[in-house]
């Protein structure tokens, strides 16, 4: 390891700001942005790995990884005013590399370098980025996505449905409370900024400042786009127009009635296919969650047509009925052009796809946990191996064998002579639910005494019966 920081890490921050020093996050793990994990905190994160993949795996996905390093050229240019938030590194070579952002783009460089025009994915890693952290709401410089993607030549928005199914699926599943799903469509957007004056030179800055509404007023965005980027104030006041509007099929329909926008071709496809979404999602019965919504940009240049982005909800207070967001936990859509890029002749392949927030949603779970008090197994334990008398070390080892060999998840104190009591104790406080104990009677009759350590109840049984009835108590925990 320490050979391979070496090669990556000839930079310092003095020439280059952006240049990220390995060498100096191997010598420290409390750098900002970044935290170490306890085994309690890890088994939170353990249950929302687990409720994820599974809810990928229902939908067919396939799992593949990539490096965590790209040429610096396969980044450049995908990210819009974000890029600036970029790792860089410099080896030895002088090959310029740089820390994977997301999983999107070396999804796209996966699919162009391997011929691949039809795929089903999954993937789960870790990402980087030279960001200002708050570390209390899950914002981190190295952190874990949870990329679903979908990638091929399909009707009109039966994947980009399946996507936003899925984000439904998996917020409902881990219970964070109200949410709700904003979608809106690039070609919507570009349209919108068309018909209210912004030149064509600007449509990807301008969307970056719309960008911004979820987390600044739009006085504040509209100053930014006038006095910061050259807007003028008129065309500023109709984007302002439009990107206060939220709603359903109804505000579809009241906008493809628009005198501007209907005679806009990218709004129109856009609008037409935010209908048949809508339909879809009304099939899937998740339009109670879901909210078209003008304001809703993601600032990322690679997005193509539909956009989504999960939110969670809270009331603010008795007084006011409209729930307010407390963050976004998932987010994606449909990027058609990313992977001709990479592809020496511009092959394009379609793709759609959503990134779950997770280093957010274990924020939440964590606080939740910690307000609850609630004990959290840290460990899958099924049964500790005990005595009761002196001497049976071998007897100890030779039981929790069969148990490891049989499957069973098992523990034994590391001591020749221990005490009952303390290993009695120990089940309690690391929560494993039974104890199997020998002891000379026990062997001398072929029985193990098997303790219930919740009920404290104790019952022998037989020898080569002992391993089918610890399945079958420990496997309704």
């Amino acid at each position: 390891f320490a050979a391979l920081l070496s090669q990556l890490c000839q930079c310092t921050a003095e020439s280059n700001p952006l240049l990220f020093d390995l060498q100096a996050l191997s010598a420290s793990s409390c750098l900002t942005g970044t935290r170490d994990y306890s085994p309690k905190q890890m088994a939170i994160r353990e249950r929302v790995f687990t409720a994820i993949i599974n809810c990928f795996k229902r939908h067919g996905a396939e799992v593949i990884d990539t490096p965590v390093f790209e040429l610096k050229e396969t980044l450049t240019g995908k990210y819009g005013e974000d890029s600036k938030l970029i790792y860089d590194l410099k080896d030895q070579g002088g090959e310029l590399l740089s820390l994977r952002y997301d999983l999107t783009v070396p999804f796209a460089r996966y699919l162009a370098m391997n011929k691949i025009t039809n795929i089903k994915r999954y993937h789960i890693a870790k990402v980087y980025r030279r960001d200002n952290p708050a570390m209390t709401r899950g914002r981190y410089r190295e952190f874990y996505q949870c990329d679903f993607d979908i990638a091929g030549q399909f009707d009109p928005m039966i994947p980009d449905a399946e996507c936003l199914k899925i984000v439904h699926e998996i917020l409902s599943d881990l219970q964070l409370g109200d949410f709700l799903i904003k979608v809106n469509d690039r070609r919507i957007l570009d349209g919108m900024f068309a018909v209210c004056g912004v030149p064509d030179s600007k449509f990807r800055t301008i969307c970056s400042s719309v960008d911004k509404l979820d987390k600044v007023p739009w006085e504040e965005v509209k100053n930014e786009m006038v006095g910061e980027k050259g807007l003028s104030p008129e065309a500023a006041d109709r984007i302002g127009e439009y990107v206060q509007l939220h709603g359903g099929l109804d505000l579809i329909e009241q906008l493809l009635q628009d005198p501007k926008l209907s005679q806009n071709k990218l709004a129109k496809e856009g609008l037409g296919d935010m209908k048949l979404l809508f339909e879809y999602l009304t099939l899937f019965g998740i339009t109670g969650k879901i909210s078209f919504d003008l304001s809703l940009a993601r600032g990322l240049d690679y997005y193509t047509g539909v956009i989504y982005e999960a939110v969670l909800l809270q009331q603010q207070n008795d007084h006011v009925e409209d729930p307010v967001s407390v963050g976004s936990v998932a987010g994606g859509g449909r990027y058609d052009g990313l992977v001709g890029m990479f592809d020496p002749k511009g092959r394009k392949v379609p793709c759609v796809g959503v990134s779950i927030g997770i280093e957010r949603i274990f924020s939440i779970l964590e606080q939740r946990v910690e307000a609850s008090e609630e004990k959290i197994r840290t460990t899958e334990t099924q049964v500790l191996v005990a005595s009761a008398q002196k001497k049976l070390l071998e007897e100890r080892l030779k039981l929790i064998s069969e148990l490891w060999d049989a499957g069973i998840k098992a523990e034994i104190l590391y001591k020749k002579n221990p005490k009952l009591l303390n290993q009695l104790q120990y089940c309690e406080e690391t929560g494993i639910p039974l104890v199997a104990i020998v002891g000379e009677q026990e062997l001398k009759d072929g029985v193990v005494k098997l303790r219930d350590v919740a009920t404290r109840e104790e019952v022998n049984i037989r020898r080569e019966n002992l391993i089918e009835e610890i399945r079958m108590r420990t496997s309704q925990l």
